[in-house]
């Protein structure tokens, strides 16, 4: 298709087809080349790709995107991610309003925090440290934000690093604020989480944490306790939270709901 200063009024609908398939049809492209390919701007071409991705079809890299592989471990993330991703998108845009320019911050690599990235990309002169590479591709395009990896080993299910260096790097860090997920809070148990290598490294990792999860796993149970609700210095969650969960939260720490 011969590119255009004019964009043709496609449906936003009919646009992420055409770009899914292309996507397919190379492996991977980069946001310049689908711009100039369909005569759209590259601002089209990245709410197209944020769809896509929070969908599952496709996955984001720094630039660009690539088609999901058959069979790849990494569409499980994907999933969980697009799981929720309205409310997920709110309490993103809610906590990245609490990060002021100049801070340093911790993300760990809940699908939550991925959507919280987003909405940092235009804050400035702000460092990010993490162990998501998803993060990390939501910030690859910021010309102010530092993003630091921890290192460690590859996990695909995730997306993300784990193992030993990641516990270093964390024990060495003295952050403004930490942002993490979790799988449940129990009213009888605490924050818990299914993953029991996710470090309670990160809650030592800064001087303010704060907890980032969707309102369906709240009064819910998973398998590892990772704190107390009490320890979390603020929970932020979305409008679906139920009246008498929220009085109860609101009675062990801080809750910010996000419209």
């Amino acid at each position: 298709m011969a590119s255009s200063n004019t964009e043709s009024p496609r449906s936003s609908e009919d646009r992420q087809s055409e770009i899914l398939l292309f996507i397919k049809e190379k492996g991977s492209a980069t946001i310049a080349e689908m711009a100039v390919h369909f005569g759209v701007s590259e601002m089209t071409v990245r709410r197209g790709l944020h769809k896509l991705a929070d969908a599952g079809l496709a996955i984001r890299t720094p630039g660009g995107a690539m088609a999901i592989p058959s069979g790849s471990m990494e569409r499980s993330f994907l999933e969980r991610s697009a799981k929720a991703s309205g409310s997920k998108d709110a309490i993103g845009r809610e906590a990245a309003r609490l990060v002021q320019d100049g801070e340093i911050v911790v993300l760990d690599s809940g699908t939550t925090t991925r959507y919280l990235a987003r909405y940092l990309a235009s804050k400035h002169n702000v460092t990010v440290i993490t162990t998501s590479l998803a993060v990390l591709e939501e910030l690859a395009g910021s010309a102010s934000v530092q993003v630091r990896l921890t290192g460690g080993l590859y996990r695909r299910a995730s997306h993300d690093l784990t193992g030993s260096a990641v516990l270093e790097a964390l024990s060495g860090i003295h952050a403004d604020k930490v942002f993490f997920g979790a799988a449940a809070i129990s009213f009888h148990k605490g924050v818990m989480n299914y993953d029991v290598e996710m470090p309670r490294a990160f809650l030592r990792a800064a001087r303010e944490r704060i907890l980032v999860v969707d309102s369906s796993k709240i009064g819910t149970e998973a398998v590892y306790r990772l704190c107390a609700v009490e320890k979390c210095d603020l929970i932020v969650t979305d409008k679906g939270v139920k009246a008498g969960d929220l009085a109860r939260l609101r009675k062990l720490t801080s809750v910010l709901v996000a419209e």
